[in-house]
């Protein structure tokens, strides 16, 4: 059994996958990410499923997995998880879908949400933009470009967002409610 590499890239995936035929691809972005581009074959695991679930998380199979998200920083925050609940063989998608799709990766493409990385941009513009234009009629308004600004920070140096991960709540970054096990039983499981 070969280890697995922390990273790869386009060109190590597609080779894994035809050295290792049963290698899982494991997208952690949230459902409405996943339907709008996804790479073929690739199982929708959201990172947020795999924190609810991390008590189930032991592996019944040797298969690789590499995950993957919009850019890499949730993949890692799943490999942690992963890696603290005893799976190996993990890898993560450097530069997630976006490096993919520039080293030529096919993507199939759906109908879907922003990715959560441009949702959280979007908000948080529109929260200093209004913060600054309210602040011209009630000068204390000024803080809530403060506040965002120090949160961006923080996600920064955490490489965490709280933001995006209260994005990914709302109803149109998130399924029908499905049963967790059985969507954990992509990344887990055995397969025939």
């Amino acid at each position: 059994m070969t280890h697995a590499l922390p990273s790869v890239d386009t060109a190590q995936v597609l080779a894994l996958r035809e050295a290792e035929p049963r290698t899982r691809l494991i997208d952690v972005r949230t459902p409405g990410e996943f339907a709008a581009s996804h790479i073929p074959g690739s199982d929708n695991v959201p990172l947020d499923l795999l924190r609810e679930h991390r008590e189930e998380l032991t592996a019944q199979h040797g298969d690789p997995v590499v995950l993957v998200c919009a850019s890499g920083g949730r993949a890692e925050q799943a490999r942690t998880l992963l890696e603290n609940a005893g799976l190996r063989r993990i890898s993560v998608l450097s530069g997630g879908i976006s490096g993919w799709q520039q080293q030529g990766g096919e993507l199939d493409q759906g109908r879907g949400t922003w990715a959560l990385e441009r949702q959280v941009r979007l908000a948080a513009g529109l929260l200093v933009l209004t913060g600054v234009v309210a602040s011209t009629a009630y000068d204390p308004l000024k803080w809530i470009a403060g506040f965002v600004g120090g949160g961006l920070t923080f996600a920064a140096v955490t490489n965490t967002c709280a933001m995006a991960r209260v994005l990914g709540l709302l109803p149109h970054n998130r399924t029908p409610r499905t049963d967790g096990r059985a969507v954990v039983a992509a990344l887990t499981g055995g397969r025939g």
